[in-house]
């Protein structure tokens, strides 16, 4: 096992070095997805895939990082220290569960420390059929132009605008406005696009190479950014299904801290639209699926929100002084990032927790 701190890096490069390195430890084959693009630091991009366990297993655990890039400096750490965790990996082979790492699902994000692809999509909305109507967001229309003004920082006028909309409609309608997903602004915030990103069919490939078929499937994805500090709230990640969501109760929750939903607004989170959990439904419908995004706070929600709007100015700005451009930079790596050895610490611990309850789970009757 190597110490925490060990498993986190402070780019995407390093981290990749770091997966790759435990993928080498425990003697995994590492089968890359090579992105067309290249990093911030003129680096390869992949969709790395590892799998631990026997090929064809009929139960297998999913391990996903880096689905909103960003997050994915929290993600990688897991899924590194989970390599060099030789408990956790006898518990898996004696309960015969194969593990599949994926390792950055949106790795041009990740470097760029941005939460959205190349494409400025949220790979989190863009699971959709796009031969259909999409949905249109009202609530963000209204919000959009004070969210991407013209200057950066906002004005005092723009920020009492925005103020008083949260005063007279309250946060959670700024959060679920904003976060649900829309599709008429490109360069807007939460887009979740007008066609497959190049995360999208990556994932969808690399489902159904290596776990259509597959009898039982877990997957615990890894994202930052909502809720209390260092606290891993456990979001059911399935469609709107009684019987799963009973079993991801069963084998992640507790009385005390049920398995939130954003089915029935116990959730941190707002009601998503085009999860990407469709993709498994879609690849993979002989299966018995059941999944949660394990979701770590940060910083408060209109930070958050704030570092997001900040990361999408910028983007849209790229003539902006390299000052203020780094700020923003920095800005978004500490909304869903805390760099500091207790936050790592209870990462680890609660995801440990997760990874080994997941295997209960999938070996039960």
């Amino acid at each position: 096992m190597i110490a925490i701190a060990e498993a986190f890096a402070p780019s995407y490069a390093l981290a990749r070095q770091n997966f790759l390195r435990g993928c080498a430890a425990a003697g995994l084959a590492v089968r890359p997805r090579v992105h067309p693009l290249k990093g911030r630091e003129g680096e390869e991009l992949a969709l790395d895939v590892a799998l631990d366990g026997q090929a064809g297993a009929d139960k297998l655990l999913i391990v996903t990082s880096g689905c909103h890039g960003i997050e994915g400096y929290c993600g990688s750490g897991v899924q590194t220290f989970a390599l060099h965790d030789a408990e956790w990996r006898d518990k898996a082979r004696a309960q015969g569960v194969a593990v599949l790492y994926l390792h950055a699902l949106n790795p041009h994000g990740f470097s760029y420390g941005r939460r959205v692809t190349q494409e400025n999509v949220d790979l989190n909305r863009n699971f959709f059929d796009f031969s259909q109507p999409l949905p249109v967001n009202e609530p963000y229309a209204s919000l959009h132009p004070l969210l991407l003004p013209d200057e950066w920082p906002p004005s005092e006028a723009n920020q009492a605008a925005i103020g008083a909309r949260i005063e007279r409609d309250g946060m959670a309608f700024y959060q679920a406005a904003i976060s649900r997903g829309q599709y008429q602004f490109p360069e807007g915030l939460f887009f979740g696009g007008n066609a497959p990103t190049w995360s999208n069919l990556t994932l969808r490939e690399v489902l159904q190479s290596h776990v259509r078929g597959t009898r039982r499937v877990a997957w615990i994805d890894l994202h930052t950014g909502l809720g209390p500090n260092g606290i891993g709230e456990r979001i059911f990640a399935c469609r709107d299904d009684k019987a799963a969501y009973a079993r991801a109760n069963a084998w992640w929750g507790t009385p005390a801290a049920p398995v939130t939903s954003i089915y029935d607004g116990s959730s941190t989170s707002a009601f998503l639209t085009g999860l990407m959990c469709n993709s498994i439904y879609e690849e993979c419908p002989d299966s018995e699926y059941t999944s949660i995004a394990l979701e770590y706070g940060t910083v408060p929600m209109l930070e958050v929100m704030t570092a997001l709007r900040g990361d999408h100015w910028l983007h849209n700005h790229p003539e902006a002084d390299e000052g203020l451009a780094q700020a923003i930079r920095t800005r978004m790596k500490d909304a869903f990032y805390t760099d500091t050895d207790a936050w790592r610490g209870q990462i680890i611990s609660q995801a440990r927790q997760a990874l080994f309850q997941a295997v209960d789970g999938l070996s039960a009757p």
